[in-house]
């Protein structure tokens, strides 16, 4: 399978993820049949996808008539066996449950023809795992859009150990096509990059919650204040060497041992989890906010988010 040869791409759900993937997919040109199980969850990945593009067409990221151009290349379908019939490559993007996506990995691969690639949206589940599901490990893939997809260009390509190196260039080369930005893992780990770095520092950031050190408002305002202000140009790496590495393996020497290492999840989070206070989806998380606040917090996120993303098309990075 060559990128050349991909003219119908197959986005299974209609959830969180599935509709800005599918709007990636048909922006660029393919044809892509959204898989949902019933005709409510297609509604309500269609009235998703719709709502995307009107933000978009708002924000001057779309053309005059571009919105219909794209939702003509969707089609919205019930049966997986025809969602993925006729397609060259599979995103799988169902709920984040193992057995599950082994479940349906195992179903593609009876489905769909025998040159598919299939690719999976898991945040970090393992890959190894899911291609054994199959009887075509080596074109088994993960690329890992980041919520929401259509705005935030990292997709994370994982392979395992048998994951041909002709799927993870024509999964790279597909991403690129579709305006993200692939980042090439050289083996598998569970989290891969971006999960990895984030869970990091949500568990340091709970435990100086948890250790009456500060506040989570003010643990927010100083990540939003200091190096969240900086991350957009300069990676955690890139930032040590600005800063001096002398200094930073100075402060090494004493932080490193008082840093939470906790391999079990914070007591806080999951005391939370258990009194049913699950965050915006409910309601009440760690923060109380009404939907009003909860509404006005993610477009600020938005606006922020078109806004690099305006940067990115004027710097020519797609």
């Amino acid at each position: 399978m060559e990128l050349m040869d991909i003219k119908r791409i197959a986005v299974l759900g209609t959830g969180a993820m599935a509709p800005g993937i599918v709007q990636l997919c048909a922006q660029a040109g393919y044809g892509v049949s959204m898989w949902g199980r019933t005709d409510a969850s297609l509604e309500r990945g269609f009235n998703r996808l719709a709502s995307n593009l009107r933000t978009f067409r708002d924000n001057g990221l779309l053309g005059e008539g571009e919105e219909q151009e794209v939702l003509s290349r969707v089609k919205g379908v019930k049966m997986l066996e025809e969602a993925v019939s006729d397609v060259e490559f599979v995103i799988e993007s169902v709920a984040e449950d193992l057995p599950l996506k082994k479940q349906v990995f195992a179903e593609l691969h009876r489905l769909c023809s025998a040159e598919a690639i299939l690719a999976t949206n898991t945040s970090g589940l393992s890959i190894t795992a899911i291609a054994e599901a199959t009887g075509r490990p080596e074109q088994v893939v993960v690329t890992h859009f980041w919520n929401p997809p259509q705005l935030v260009p990292l997709v994370e390509v994982v392979g395992c150990d048998r994951t041909s190196e002709g799927t993870l260039k024509v999964a790279r080369g597909l991403v690129e096509r579709i305006g993200g930005m692939p980042v090439v893992l050289k083996k598998e780990a569970l989290g891969f990059i971006g999960n990895r770095l984030q869970f990091a520092l949500l568990r340091e950031a709970l435990y100086i919650v948890e250790q009456g050190i500060a506040s989570m408002e003010d643990v927010d305002t100083a990540v939003k204040m200091s190096f969240g202000r900086r991350l957009p140009v300069t990676g955690p790496i890139e930032t040590a060497d600005l800063g001096g590495l002398d200094v930073f393996l100075a402060v090494s020497e004493y932080l490193m041992r008082d840093l939470c290492s906790s391999p079990e999840p914070s007591p806080l989070l999951a005391d939370a989890v258990g009194r049913g206070w699950l965050g915006a989806k409910t309601g009440k998380g760690l923060y109380v906010r009404s939907p009003e606040a909860i509404g006005e917090l993610v477009k600020a996120r938005e606006q922020q988010l078109i806004r690099f993303l305006k940067q990115d098309r004027d710097k020519g990075v797609d």
